[in-house]
């Protein structure tokens, strides 16, 4: 079966298990997706199953769009509710200080990810070592926040609304929010993942391929058997001839290409769009 969609994963399973479960519905041994949640967050996550899993790279997957509610003054070194140590007693703030302080999120920002996290520190998940009670020093990343607006403010409970770019950590915004308020600890108490650029949750329809591709569409101009049977291009029978990667219409199957230097590669030949 070959097959991309997007599902929807609830909070409380990982990322793994949930395609395990989704295996199991579509009866397939071979799917992957794109864009883990950890299990405290809920939403988007983006499925293939099949030759389909080959297209991640190609999707348009930003930017990100995630929901999240901040608990002002609970403590947890997870940054979510699942490691809540204490929680301190706020007194309430005034709703233009906090609009404020989720707007100024906006921009370029550098910030530390939480060492619960997956980054890799030496071939190992930094969540992993950390849970081993190891001490973790993680570098400073860089993201870029769009849009960042409040939704809701009931005291201690902050929900805003980000778009993000890439690999952004929500949970690290959330902490940022806290401390541009004065406020020394927060956690998440919610988090749910809206959108991966396009994407979005549909009841798990299967997506068109060619509308999903983030790379432009070429146009051969030679013999149609050369496609059909998968034979070296020349590159002088495609309309556009500049470096880059391009997919082609062969009907019920795409191509995608890889050209350099004036010369043709397939980097992944035939798919099958449904």
């Amino acid at each position: 079966m070959n097959r991309l969609f997007v599902a929807y994963k609830p909070s409380g399973i990982g990322s793994n298990l949930f395609l395990s479960k989704l295996k199991r519905k579509y009866g397939t041994k071979k799917a992957g997706f794109s864009g883990t949640l950890d299990p405290f967050a809920k939403g988007v996550l983006l499925i293939g199953l099949g030759s389909h899993t080959k297209l991640f790279r190609f999707l348009n997957k930003a930017p990100k769009i995630y929901r999240a509610t901040l608990w002002l003054g609970a403590h947890s070194e997870s940054l979510d509710t699942e490691m809540i140590k204490h929680v301190e007693i706020l007194k309430e703030l005034s709703h233009d200080k906090v609009a404020q302080a989720v707007k100024s999120l906006e921009g370029s920002l550098q910030y530390e990810p939480p060492i619960f996290s997956a980054k890799k520190i030496n071939g190992r998940r930094a969540y992993d070592l950390a849970r081993a009670g190891k001490e973790v020093h993680l570098n400073t990343i860089y993201s870029t926040i769009y849009e960042a607006k409040l939704l809701h403010y009931c005291h201690p409970f902050v929900t805003f609304e980000a778009t993000v770019s890439e690999g952004t950590y929500i949970r690290s915004l959330g902490r940022i929010i806290a401390n541009r308020l004065g406020v020394q600890k927060g956690s998440l108490s919610a988090l749910e993942r809206l959108s991966e650029g396009q994407f979005r949750y549909n009841h798990e329809e299967a997506l068109d391929i060619k509308k999903s591709l983030n790379i432009s569409q070429n146009f051969y101009l030679g013999e149609i058997e050369n496609l059909k049977y998968g034979r070296v291009l020349a590159i002088e029978d495609l309309q556009i001839r500049e470096d880059g990667y391009y997919w082609l219409d062969n009907g019920d199957t795409i191509s995608i290409l890889k050209l350099k230097e004036n010369e043709v590669k397939y980097e992944l030949g035939r798919i099958y769009t449904c």
